[in-house]
């Protein structure tokens, strides 16, 4: 992955997209630490797992968040992001406010980012 990702980040750069893009990478859930006794690799991780943001938008070399130092560091500890709230938060670079998204149905209000999303602005450049 190092390489093209840094040949990617380049291209924009030299481009001068950089500063109008929003790279992210991740996936819906993570992976344990070990393959739990079975022969086929690692389990889902619901708990902890990793999305990589870049971007002008973002803040460059920052990790944000700490799985816990215990057994075997599965469970998201600190600088926790739930979804909805890495979906608010990329939704505000994009320049929408998540909170305008609401529409009422079925005597409740939905939104892409649920009733609960907040913007992670500690990672915003």
């Amino acid at each position: 992955m190092d390489q093209p990702i840094a040949a990617l980040f380049d291209d924009l750069k030299q481009r001068g997209l950089w500063n109008d893009t929003l790279i992210l990478w991740g996936g819906e859930f993570g992976r344990t630490m070990s393959d739990n006794g079975k022969t086929d690799g690692t389990d889902h991780n619901p708990h902890g797992f990793t999305m990589f943001l870049a971007g002008g938008a973002v803040k460059g070399g920052i990790a944000h968040g700490q799985c816990e130092l215990g057994k075997d560091g599965s469970r998201a500890a600190e600088g926790k992001v739930h979804v909805h709230d890495l979906h608010a938060t990329i939704l505000h670079i994009l320049g929408l406010n998540h909170e305008r998204l609401t529409y009422r149905y079925a005597g409740r209000h939905f939104r892409l980012t649920d009733v609960f999303g907040n913007i992670v602005h500690e990672i915003l450049a």
